[in-house]
């Protein structure tokens, strides 16, 4: 029999109507005779009754969780209502009923807190998705894809798919190979972005490219990162970077109106990279809570405290960051823990004063009178404050500050996670110079245009030079980036050259790039979001796994198909590949 309505549908107004609903068993209660069952579907939970003289009595008691039914009957107003459904008021007094089909025992409970391991969840995921938390995080996730093809084909975009098996390049991360079966020993590579198809879209005169884009990346993983992920990719030719970060600001606040009813802040604040790194110490500042870093190394220098001093001597900094009313927060054992996460990211140690009526610390005894007012007067110290100090390179401190500002900030509850401090960071530099590998790397891409006042700092100190980049950062997290691209030829080999990539690995890798570079090419940019990132903005998760269908786990393995497997000696042969075991 057709359905007449779904789970969530029902209410006081329907009752008397005869109706036919079908949905799994979340609950059965039998209370002497008189059985209730939860039926559910994605769009809710309807009550069903079952009355002791009622024919059907006998066949409710087989009916188990899981189950699948398909029922008729009367919609009925409850005597009990239940005010956390919106089907609470009403139920359904059943004449009819189908079990459509029966169900195992589930090795998790179906329903929104259950007590299975990760690894459970993952190898019975179709189970795992009858969640009704799990659900709307895919209800979210589908209106957000709607609301960014909503919003970009209102503002002129085309939507164009761009290859899945392509040309290995160097884009930051390991590639994922795909042998070629025709061509015996070369292989194609899974995209890590569709970044040199979208800009030959715009040679080839589109003007407005999207994408909701697969990709892949052979990365360590953590919890906010999958080998394949999914962007809102964007190019467009003929805007500035003015121009790009405008619509792309509008997307989104358009997609936070459209799926979470929430008005955004008009418009987004702008810091360059350098003010991020000086104030915040890393380039994704948190900015929902202030506990600033403070640069500390005039003062530092006239104390006493050798580490202080001779790290100065050397080139290096001391910035500091004041906890409020961390003094009553952090024992010394509180403080010795804080010091040991700080020596992930390589600071050899953490300096730290408290002012409860006076000045006391690790310190205190290098500090005088003079130089403990000067540091109160710099770090804002009030009663009750607990001021960090880090000493080392520059990098060092910040990172290592940047990162204990926000671990403290989680672990002492300074924000909320309805707070969206969405910001721009601009201005970024065009080369890091990496001393390890003795060569200077990009911070994004090779194919992002220097600065037009810079450019001939390509020449004369390619360090100094800044680039048209940007990244959207909310909550401590890049929501995306992108960059105004080269379209000249001879910037980009120059862009190469700088980068330590030879001629012959230019041509091998990025010839097709480069000739079409020659046959007028529009000055173009982008930007690409993670999709994956903001649907756990908006569902409030830190965990991708909870925002993917069908995760992979930490190391990469799909725990429902037993992904990667190994093959057959055929298809291995097939390919010309040889295996090492």
């Amino acid at each position: 029999m057709k359905r007449t309505h779904n789970n969530g549908q029902l209410k006081l107004e329907n009752t008397n109507e005869i109706v036919t609903l079908k949905g799994w068993v979340s609950k059965k209660r039998d209370l002497g005779g008189l059985v209730f069952i939860d039926l559910r579907d994605r769009f809710g939970i309807t009550q069903l009754a079952f009355h002791p003289e009622s024919p059907l009595y006998q066949k409710t008691l087989k009916i188990k969780n899981e189950y699948v039914l398909e029922v008729t009957g009367k919609v009925i107003e409850r005597s009990s209502k239940n005010k956390n459904i919106p089907t609470g008021d009403i139920e359904v007094e059943v004449t009819e009923l189908i079990i459509l089909n029966t169900s195992a025992q589930t090795p998790l409970i179906i329903q929104d807190k259950t007590d299975a391991l990760e690894e459970v969840r993952l190898k019975y995921r179709y189970l795992d998705l009858r969640r009704p938390i799990l659900q709307e995080n895919f209800i979210i996730r589908h209106k957000a894809s709607q609301a960014v093809r909503e919003f970009l084909n209102e503002e002129g975009f085309l939507e164009i798919e761009t290859p899945i098996l392509t040309k290995s390049t160097p884009e930051g991360a390991r590639d994922y190979l795909v042998p070629s079966r025709i061509n015996g020993g070369e292989f194609y590579a899974l995209p890590q972005s569709p970044q040199i198809f979208k800009q030959l879209l715009m040679i080839s005169g589109f003007e407005k490219y999207y994408q909701i884009a697969k990709c892949f990346r052979d990365e360590d993983l953590r919890s906010d990162r999958q080998p394949e992920f999914t962007q809102i990719d964007i190019e467009v030719s003929f805007m500035d970077q003015d121009e790009i970060l405008d619509v792309s600001e509008r997307m989104i606040k358009s997609i936070m109106k459209k799926v979470k009813n929430v008005d955004l802040v008009d418009p987004f604040p702008r810091i360059t990279y350098k003010q991020a790194m000086d104030k915040y110490g890393i380039d994704k500042p948190d900015t929902r809570f202030d506990m600033h870093l403070v640069d500390i190394t005039d003062i530092a220098a006239k104390t006493a405290f050798t580490v202080f001093t001779s790290n100065i001597e050397n080139g290096g900094i001391v910035k500091a960051i004041n906890v409020k009313n961390g003094a009553s927060l952090y024992s010394r054992k509180g403080i010795d823990k804080l010091t040991d996460y700080v020596k992930k990211f390589r600071a050899k140690g953490l300096a730290y004063l408290k002012l409860t009526n006076t000045l006391a610390g690790s310190i205190i005894k290098f500090l005088d009178e003079d130089l403990q007012k000067e540091i109160i007067e710099r770090t804002k110290l009030e009663e009750n404050d607990l001021l960090l100090i880090v000493s080392d390179k520059e990098s060092v401190v910040n990172q290592s500050l940047g990162n204990l500002r926000n671990h403290i900030a989680k672990e002492q509850k300074l924000y909320n996670d309805d707070d969206y401090d969405f910001l721009w960071v601009i201005d970024w530099p065009m080369f890091e110079y990496k001393e390890e590998h003795g060569r200077y790397f990009s911070p994004h891409h090779p194919f992002t245009m220097v600065q037009e006042q810079d450019l001939h700092l390509l020449k004369e100190a390619p360090d100094k030079a800044l680039a048209y980049c940007y990244d959207l950062v909310v909550q401590g997290q890049e929501l995306g980036g992108g960059s105004i691209r080269i379209h000249q030829e001879e910037v980009q080999n120059q862009v190469f050259d700088i980068l330590g990539i030879s001629k012959e690995e230019q041509q091998q890798k990025f010839g097709f790039l480069l000739d079409a570079l020659k046959y007028g090419t529009p000055p173009h940019g982008g930007i690409a979001f993670g999709f994956d990132r903001l649907i756990m903005l908006l569902v409030h998760t830190e965990n991708i796994r909870e925002v993917v269908a069908f995760p992979k786990t930490n190391s990469a393995q799909c725990l429902l198909t037993q992904a990667p497997s190994s093959v057959s000696e055929e298809q291995l042969k097939e390919l010309s590949i040889k295996t090492i075991k």
